[in-house]
């Protein structure tokens, strides 16, 4: 049952293609401008946007639950340290990193485990480290179906949980941990033209001396 689970979820990863993100690209440049040169991406999945830091010089180590994944990206050239686990049981080692990139992930956690991760990952910045998050919008189209579970929180028909974030919710959640800003940004589906592009929020913390 797992392995079926796994392979039906990687399959709808794998429908972005290998495309990194537009969030991925904003982010590998604010890096270099920042001259962040170690980083962390829990969930990073087959490494779709892996690739586009590692190509920039950037040392990467990765996280995510499914083998499958991993197996996958070590099938697209992913030559790094990934550990494979729930991000719910982070950390994996003792390390600090100069950044933290998470994409699309944070809104699949219940209020407790998103809580957890946001402190788990500051711990793990360096001094004037950066952590990226993007995260579902409530502005995005899929808002509001399936069967709600608590505030903004709704389960799909494919049995996804996810939870909508707004600007009240960022800040509530993310300016205990260094929020410096956050804002809005589409990302459509390099892979599907057809597809329509989905609402992010890209949220940017820094941990100060």
């Amino acid at each position: 049952m797992t392995e079926f689970w796994e392979s039906s979820f990687i399959e709808k990863q794998m429908m972005w293609g290998f495309e990194p993100t537009d969030s991925a690209i904003v982010t590998k440049d604010f890096f270099l401008e920042k001259n962040v040169k170690d980083i962390l991406v829990p969930g990073i999945g087959y490494g779709r946007n892996a690739k586009v830091f590692i190509e920039s010089g950037i040392n990467v180590t990765g996280i995510d639950i499914s083998q499958t994944a991993i197996d996958l990206a070590r099938q697209n050239g992913l030559d790094i340290s990934i550990f494979h686990g729930s991000v719910s049981d982070m950390p994996f080692d003792n390390k600090r990193y100069d950044g933290i990139f998470c994409h699309a992930l944070i809104h699949l956690l219940n209020h407790q485990e998103r809580e957890k991760f946001i402190q788990d990952c500051y711990n793990q910045l360096k001094p004037n480290g950066y952590m990226i998050f993007t995260t579902v919008s409530k502005k995005a189209p899929m808002f509001g179906k399936g069967e709600p579970l608590d505030k903004d929180y709704f389960e799909t028909k494919d049995g996804v949980k996810m939870f909508f974030y707004d600007s009240d919710t960022i800040t509530q959640d993310f300016e205990p941990y260094g929020l410096v800003e956050f804002s809005e940004i589409d990302e459509p589906n390099k892979n599907m033209m057809n597809k329509p592009s989905i609402n992010f929020i890209m949220v940017k913390c820094k941990k100060e001396l």
